[in-house]
């Protein structure tokens, strides 16, 4: 016979991480109020500990204003079509 495992979202798994960084509670008091197994929460505890400083890292920089530029060069495109279009109609 086959388990059912559940499947947690990120929203819950970073409530019970944290409740577990925070130790106010002991491990075995977080499994039965949230139905998870020790071994899963000291594992998103370590996963929480391990990549949070990800949290504030900058994303993009340069990437990013070149996506900026990038549209910017697709909107001036699209304008220019339009006017064209416009001018097409008009006649």
């Amino acid at each position: 016979m086959s388990r059912i495992y559940k499947k947690h979202g990120k929203a819950f798994k970073s409530k019970v991480a944290l409740e577990a960084i925070r130790e106010r509670r002991t491990t075995a008091e977080l499994c039965n109020e949230y139905s998870v197994a020790a071994s899963q929460i000291s594992a998103w505890k370590k996963h929480l500990e391990e990549n949070s400083a990800e949290l504030f890292e900058s994303k993009g920089g340069k990437d990013q204003q070149e996506e900026i530029d990038r549209l910017h060069r697709v909107i001036g495109k699209l304008a220019a079509e339009r006017d064209f279009l416009e001018q097409v109609l008009k006649r």
